[in-house]
């Protein structure tokens, strides 16, 4: 009797939100949208990069320097600036992200075996972009001072270093973005269509009728826990068929791991989006709720900085975002074959905060019940 209460309030909640062919439109377009455009534009990398050289010097060795700076696909122009002021209202009006002033004894320094400076000159109002850029400029120095007669001579002295990426060979970076989206979208999905399910009952007026029929507490909960989670496995489904055959993404690790630690992050998620819901008079309210804990939740998660570089005060703050640890989870089964301790071991906290989001949930609606 009580499974066909149930079925019959998961039926309604979908159709709730599939019989109106906009709602069906922006489930479906938009995440889709999102996942192709993100993919290729929210990256880390630094491309097409203007640069101004200040060269003091015009010997071999800093015309050398020059060239390989240009050659390299990394820097889109490089332009020769005459003066020092020039480089300084280059970098002022960012025309330039960086600049490179080569002394005037650079190439005799070189000669002599001596040390030879070059002063880089980054523009701190875009910081990431600059660290990246200084590292590509001290690389394509370090490869040049390798080849000067000092460096020759001192070859067979100095350590070697050949990097080896593991799990990412080529640095492709959509390989590293597109399992962080699978999590994301599927968070932004999920806690929409959630925090608007029981203000939009409010709004049409059929939340009192919902509470006065036979339905129980947590039949409410469960018919209002399972439609969202079956939405946010759809698009999982389609997020994870569009890595591996658009982007090319490796699946090394096991899809039952992955969806059964997705069924917990689905749980907490729609947990949080309850609780909002539930709280929440109108749907405007529950939008902004949403918002309002789906912003922090991308920036806390380790989505694009680390946790580790997070001030110490503020890192166990993610230690409640789910995104957090459902991140671990799909990178480790997209590029490493992550085990099953591992996966466990993430999957415990998801456990924790959807039980503690749904028991919120469910005081609420017992107190609207009261």
């Amino acid at each position: 009797m009580w499974w066909t209460r149930l079925k019959a309030l998961i039926v309604k909640e979908l159709l709730a939100v599939l019989r109106d062919p906009k709602a069906r439109l922006i489930l479906v377009g938009p995440p889709i949208v999102q996942l192709l455009v993100f993919s290729y534009a929210a990256t880390l990398e630094v491309k097409n990069v203007d640069l101004m050289v200040l060269d003091r010097d015009n010997g071999h060795w800093s015309q050398e320097l020059i060239q390989r700076i240009g050659g390299s696909p990394t820097f889109r122009s490089v332009t020769l600036a005459a003066s020092p002021a020039e480089v300084r209202l280059a970098i002022d009006t960012q025309s330039v992200l960086a600049a490179l002033e080569i002394g005037p004894t650079f190439s005799r320094d070189i000669e002599a075996g001596q040390p030879a400076e070059v002063q880089v000159i980054l523009d701190g109002r875009r910081s990431n972009a600059s660290q990246i850029v200084s590292g590509y400029l001290g690389r394509i120095v370090g490869t040049l001072a390798a080849e000067t007669p000092a460096g020759k001579r001192t070859g067979s002295e100095a350590i070697r270093i050949e990097p080896r990426n593991w799990f990412n060979p080529n640095l492709t970076y959509q390989w590293f973005m597109v399992p962080n989206l699978v999590a994301s979208i599927a968070l932004l999905i999920g806690l929409i269509v959630t925090a608007l399910s029981v203000a939009r009952e409010r709004e049409l007026g059929t939340f009192d009728q919902l509470i006065v029929s036979p339905l129980r507490t947590h039949e409410i909960l469960l018919g209002k826990l399972i439609p969202p989670m079956m939405i946010g496995l759809f698009h999982i489904s389609i997020y994870i068929l569009a890595a591996v055959f658009i982007f090319g993404v490796p699946l090394r690790g096991s899809l039952l791991l992955l969806y059964g630690s997705a069924v917990f992050y689905l749980a907490a998620v729609v947990g949080v989006g309850l609780f909002i819901s539930a709280l929440s008079m109108t749907q405007q309210q529950a939008i902004l709720g949403a918002f309002l804990f789906m912003v922090p939740a991308m920036l806390l998660s380790g989505f694009a900085t680390p946790i580790e570089n997070m001030p110490a005060w503020l890192q166990p703050v993610t230690l409640i975002n789910p995104l957090r640890y459902f991140l671990v989870i799909v990178k480790g089964v997209f590029l490493k074959d992550i085990p099953l301790a591992e996966v466990i071991r993430q999957t415990v906290p998801l456990c924790l905060i959807a039980i503690v989001t749904l028991s919120a949930a469910a005081w609420l609606f017992r107190r609207r019940l009261e």
